[in-house]
């Protein structure tokens, strides 16, 4: 029987969210206020970058303290700005990573910094092509530079790289990656959307992830990992699930991640389309509930 949970982590996409919206429904948007009223720390769990995370957050009446793993974990935040863990990519890595992953994909790198030049590519119409919606949501901030490397000069480190395309090229990206000098020097990160042939790569510093970010978080908390759930629907959510002592994969995931539920151990949620995120909230805040009585 598993404790009381004190630390929620969420995913966004395709857990929080419902397919294709940017909004939170109201019944996830009260459960999220309810189990932080309960005493359960709700953190965002998401590979986008802070800015583009906390808009969404807004008008939920969530607390300043609410903590964002943001960046697939290379930055811990509040809601409120206050900095609490970043990690970055060397330049030099984010060069080699350029001349090696061009070819399979269009490839952006993000810094840590507001304002245009946040997001950093060299081909706004091969982007465009595949990622048009975050394209247009993120215009603002774009800057064009090419070549990329010109734009990775030492001491100007990245906070996060991606390479984003179809499935079989980004499987042979990640491959290429785990066959070249550079596979120790980056976490490489998956996230794939088969029904709409889209699967983006994200390349961190070595040993970041969402797991790790969440591991760092529960201890500055003083969390232990048993009473830590971590709720998320695609492959970047897999280590965050596992080192969570309640894993919950969404409905809505693949069905190669439903399989590997069963064989995990981890709970299976209703689709994000249906309050999937609400409902577990929900039994997590009757369960605490239950044992302060």
């Amino acid at each position: 029987m598993h404790p009381p949970v004190r630390l929620a982590a969420i995913d966004m996409d395709g857990t929080l969210l419902p397919s294709f919206a940017q909004v939170i429904s109201p019944r996830t948007a009260l459960a999220l206020k309810a189990a932080q009223n309960a005493g359960i720390t709700v953190a965002i769990a998401t590979g986008r970058r802070t800015a583009y995370t906390t808009p969404l957050l807004e008008g939920l009446g969530l607390r300043a303290d609410t903590p964002l793993i943001t960046f697939n974990g290379a930055a811990i935040r509040t809601l409120g700005g206050d900095s609490l863990a970043r990690c970055q990519l060397p330049s030099e890595t984010a060069r080699g990573l350029c001349k090696l992953l061009r070819p399979f994909g269009a490839m952006v790198f993000t810094f840590d910094r507001p304002g245009r030049g946040e997001l950093v590519l060299e081909d706004l119409e091969q982007a465009n092509g595949r990622i048009a919606l975050w394209v247009e949501a993120n215009r603002n901030v774009m800057e064009i530079v090419k070549p990329l490397e010109d734009a990775l000069l030492d001491g100007e480190d990245p906070i996060q790289g991606m390479v984003c395309g179809g499935v079989c090229a980004m499987r042979q990206a990640e491959q290429a990656l785990k066959d070249s000098q550079w596979a120790a020097a980056c976490e490489c990160i998956k996230t794939e959307y088969p029904t709409r042939d889209i699967t983006i790569l994200d390349l961190l510093p070595p040993g970041v992830s969402k797991a790790s970010a969440l591991e760092k978080l529960a201890a500055l908390l003083g969390v232990d990992r048993k009473e830590t759930m971590a709720i998320g629907d695609n492959w970047n959510d897999v280590a965050m699930l596992e080192w969570a002592g309640q894993g919950v994969l969404m409905g809505n995931a693949a069905e190669e991640l439903r399989t590997m539920a069963e064989m995990r151990g981890w709970k299976l949620a209703p689709p994000n389309n249906e309050d999937g995120v609400a409902v577990v909230l929900e039994a997590a805040i009757a369960r605490c509930a239950a044992a302060c009585v």
